[in-house]
């Protein structure tokens, strides 16, 4: 199996995503851990138009962006599928993780900026964004994707 590394930090949701799919999948990898405030030299080769990370070296070749990585995964390596094979069910599971992406990324970063009189209403977004996750995607079910993950 050709070398695979992940650049990360270890609070970042972004990465832990990434390091799930990686441990789900069974895939051997070697993380390593950056500092932010003082970006490696190889963070900065391997993303040089964000600078950010998570990044993922397969092979010597970089992958940037945590959801794109995981597509990447996904399909180089397809045993213990991340997504459900149904094609309608693949899209639902595909819509549920833009949703997260986007209102649930932006819910919590209004947050991080508000004044303090706006902290209220920002919290309130979160839980109402929240709320839609577990009634609409999850509902009656284990995990988005059914009983198993």
């Amino acid at each position: 199996m050709a070398e695979v590394k992940l650049h990360g930090v270890w609070s970042s949701p972004f990465s832990c995503r990434v390091i799930w799919a990686l441990k789900l999948k069974g895939v051997e990898y070697e993380y390593i851990e950056e500092d932010l405030l003082n970006k490696s030299e190889l963070l900065l080769k391997y993303n040089p138009i964000y600078k950010k990370i998570p990044v993922l070296v397969h092979d010597g070749k970089p992958i940037a962006e945590s959801l794109v990585i995981l597509e990447y995964i996904e399909e180089t390596w397809p045993e213990n599928p991340l997504l459900p094979r149904d094609p309608y069910d693949r899209a639902m599971a595909r819509f549920w993780i833009q949703y997260r992406a986007t209102k649930c990324v932006d819910a919590i970063g209004a947050l991080y900026v508000a004044i303090e009189e706006e902290k209220e209403k920002a919290a309130k977004k979160i839980v109402e964004v929240l709320k839609i996750l577990e009634d609409q995607a999850l509902g009656d079910k284990k995990f988005f994707g059914g009983d198993n993950i």
